[in-house]
């Protein structure tokens, strides 16, 4: 890096990014989809893609992404988001095509539209939410609920004998040889937003190159569903969910 462009880089003052529309989000205070939000639509604008892309969003906490990244999006029946994912891209070549997924959505209800989906190599990017809980419907246990982890359906924890494990959904589809690159990342400290940027990043150039489906899991907070603190959510996630879903690649055959 030449000398002019760490000054530029030093003197640059942060801005909005233009397509984070300017309205009150829903999500509770200390939710990681606010942040989530916010690194999308900054790469969106970076790529210079936002008349081709298209956000799929199914039902769960982000249900109403459509009211701040403003670019088009598609509905769709809880679970189905990659099968109406597949649809668009297949339909719309052009397009830059992603779904943004929750725990439930994409390790449960959409289990096998997901399954499918990246065992085909769709040319679209599966943006994965994993906060180990249903956030929007009462904090009930989720498939990646932590064994011992207390929810509305687990008040005295997950049992393995009863509930089963966690599914590690990202690690199965990085099995499946339609995905060509798949991570898992988080957003509760400065550096892990920067990694989960280019993650996410990486994960739309690879669309718009075509090469398959990708996979970007984001190791998320529920505060509210969690009963905790904004903070205390942060550290707990990290000494307890980040055992069982260590942030780091999986697969890049990128």
């Amino acid at each position: 890096m030449e000398v002019k462009d760490i000054i530029k880089e030093e003197n640059k003052v942060y801005s909005k990014p233009a397509l984070l529309d300017d309205v009150h989000m829903h999500y509770c205070p200390g939710c990681s989809h606010g942040v989530i939000h916010k690194l999308i639509a900054e790469i969106v604008e970076e790529l210079d893609i936002t008349e081709k892309t298209v956000g799929v969003s199914p039902v769960g906490c982000a249900v109403f992404a459509y009211n701040y990244v403003n670019v088009d999006w598609v509905e769709a029946a809880h679970g189905r988001a990659p099968a109406v994912a597949t649809a668009i891209s297949r339909l719309w070549e052009d397009n830059v095509v992603f779904t943004y997924q929750g725990d439930g959505d994409m390790a449960a209800i959409g289990t096998a539209e997901t399954i499918h989906a990246a065992n085909r190599g769709e040319n679209i990017v599966m943006v994965f939410v994993n906060n180990a809980i249903y956030g929007m419907t009462g904090g009930q246990m989720a498939p990646t609920t932590l064994i011992g982890q207390k929810t509305a359906t687990t008040p005295y924890g997950r049992r393995v004998d009863l509930n089963g494990y966690p599914i590690a959904i990202t690690k199965l589809l990085a099995e499946l040889d339609g995905t060509c690159y798949v991570t898992r990342q988080s957003v509760h400290t400065p550096g892990a937003v920067r990694k989960t940027k280019a993650a996410l990043k990486k994960a739309f150039q690879n669309a718009m190159a075509k090469k398959g489906t990708s996979v970007v899991e984001i190791v998320s907070t529920c505060s509210s569903g969690w009963k905790m603190t904004p903070d205390e959510a942060n550290k707990w996630m990290a000494e307890h969910m980040f055992e069982k879903y260590p942030p780091g690649d999986i697969k890049d055959n990128a």
